[in-house]
This record gives structure tokens, C-alpha cells and sequence, in this order.
């Protein structure tokens, strides 16, 4: 079965989602040793959640880049991951599906959250023809996930190193089976209407004259 466009992919159980982050280890190491983010950690800024592992290793260069080096599964409720979405617009303006551009940037001046759609990665960090959510939080989101969602926070940095020698290795199929078992996030209906842009139906066919 294709896969669609746009579907959150995710390891969930039925009271919980994992999402990733990458810190400098001046706040992830406390974080996972605490199991809860630091006074450190800035809740007046807009921070970034991502539930697909591999898009994570395509942003922090497998743990790697500079002020990415440690990399966190954050564990947050069901419940405060369905309110950010329920209250999150699309981080960029899309015509036709919004109404106007001024109504949009009132909405993205407004809510709490945003979403961007990017590519799925493969196992070498290319682009796939799905996408994968972010999540932006800030103001009363970015509150809330780190003092009231957050259930865990777990270093996943030894994975990721373990996941990524496997890869530059050649065996893709033990790669595979140490990734998280990212299944289709069971989303309420119409949590996501808001924010997923239908594909433009297909032109009708020219007839010759």
C-alpha cells in the first residue's frame, strides 16, 4: 500500500508519543539524568519536536553537528500532543488553503504551535516521497511540554552512534531492526484537517480537436 503524503508516523503507546530532540550536553545530559528539563532549559522560546527518529538524524548529522550532540526521546502524553496540533497552523502560507495571507500570519502570530511537513528519511539520511511532522512550540506550548507532557527523557545518543556504524558499514538490515518501531499515529479525526494540504486534483485530459 503507497504510503500517504502526509501521516504521523510515530512510537506511541496508548497514553504517550515519542518525540526527538538534540541538545548541547550542557542541557541533555541533565535532562535524561533528571527525566525532566532543566531551569537551563529556555521556556520562552520556540523549540522544535520531531516523532520520526531518522528526521532527527537528518538534523543533527547523526548527533553530531555542533550543539547537537546529545539526542533525547522525549516521551510527552497523547493529551498534550493532540492540543498542539489542535492548536498549531501551518508554519508557512499555502494559497487556496488559507484564506489570505494577512488571516494566515494572524494565525502564526496567535497560536502556540506550528507544523512543518519535510521529507522522510531513509537509512542514508535521503529524502523520501512522504513527509514527516514537526512541531513547533512556543509561548503556552513550550510551557506546558516541558512541565507538563514530558512523562520521560531518554539519551538516545548510543543509538543513534550504533544505528549510524551500521549504516556507514553497509548493513542497512541491521540498521533497520535497531530503529524505534514507528507505526501511523492514530490521530482523532480531523485533528489534522487544519493542517495537511490536499494534492490539487489532476487536470482533465486534453481531447484532441
Amino acid at each position: 500500500m503507497e504510503e500517504p503524503k502526509y501521516r504521523i508516523r510515530a512510537l506511541h503507546t496508548p497514553d504517550t508519543v515519542t518525540v526527538y530532540q538534540a541538545y548541547t550536553p550542557g542541557i541533555g545530559l541533565p535532562a535524561a539524568r533528571e527525566g525532566r528539563f532543566p531551569a537551563t532549559w529556555k521556556r520562552d522560546r520556540m523549540t522544535w519536536i520531531k516523532p520520526s527518529f531518522l528526521w532527527m538524524m537528518y538534523r543533527c548529522g547523526w548527533g553530531a553537528k555542533e550543539g547537537q550532540e546529545t539526542v533525547l526521546a522525549v516521551e510527552i502524553t497523547r493529551e498534550g500532543f493532540e492540543w498542539a496540533l489542535r492548536n498549531a497552523c501551518l508554519s508557512h502560507y499555502v494559497r487556496g488553503f488559507h484564506p489570505d495571507q494577512a488571516s494566515w500570519k494572524r494565525q502564526l502570530g496567535q497560536a502556540p504551535a506550528r507544523v512543518q511537513w519535510d521529507p522522510e528519511r531513509d537509512l542514508h539520511l535521503r529524502p523520501l516521497p512522504y513527509r514527516s511532522l514537526q512541531l513547533g512550540l512556543s509561548g503556552e506550548a513550550s510551557r506546558r511540554y516541558a512541565d507538563e507532557w514530558t512523562v520521560s527523557v531518554t539519551d538516545v545518543t548510543p543509538l543513534a552512534h550504533d544505528v549510524h556504524a551500521l549504516v556507514r558499514a553497509g548493513d542497512l538490515a541491521a540498521a533497520g531492526r535497531l530503529l524505534p518501531r514507528e507505526g501511523p499515529y492514530p490521530a482523532p479525526e480531523g485533528l489534522l484537517d487544519h493542517l495537511r494540504v490536499p494534492d490539487p486534483a489532476p487536470s482533465p485530459p486534453v481531447t484532441a480537436p
